[in-house]
């Protein structure tokens, strides 16, 4: 009994030396996101107004470079609400420095084509663990907007 009594305290110093490691750990890590909208310029007109709408299902890749030279390819597709979302936690050392993002291709039946001229978007991921980035919206336009455009 008086063994017992004994190895409480040691038992509770070991629990305590665990929590306080699994701490330590999760304090080094890094957590980061990066989200977007895809959206239907009907009219074509790079300007989003009423009578366009969220494009459901689109695809975007996202291309990360970490501090430590580590290059990451993600691939997303957008939400009912159309937008893409990509997050990551990783050690702060080797957290995302860089990224692209790129719109890849769009389901809808009738809004494929591409309506920015940008290949993607280039940026440094310098927000801290926890918050996100917001990438601007990507467009795609249908192949004949409708006579209301005019």
């Amino acid at each position: 009994m008086a063994a017992a009594a004994a190895a409480r305290p040691l038992r509770r110093a070991l629990v305590l030396l665990v929590v306080l490691a699994f701490l330590l750990v999760a304090a080094e890590a890094w957590t980061g996101e990066i989200r977007g909208h895809v959206v239907c310029d009907v009219c074509g007109d790079a300007a989003i107004g009423p009578e366009d709408h969220i494009l459901e299902g689109a695809e975007v890749a996202v291309l990360c470079i970490t501090k430590s030279g580590e290059v990451i390819n993600y691939q997303a597709f957008t939400n009912s609400k159309g937008v893409y979302t990509v997050a990551e936690t990783m050690p702060e050392s080797d957290r995302w420095e860089s990224c692209l993002a790129r719109p890849i291709s769009s389901f809808h039946q009738h809004c494929t084509r591409r309506g920015d001229t940008h290949n993607g978007v280039k940026f440094t991921y310098i927000k801290p663990s926890g918050n996100s980035y917001t990438v601007k919206t990507f467009l795609y336009k249908p192949v004949n907007a409708p006579l209301y455009c005019s």
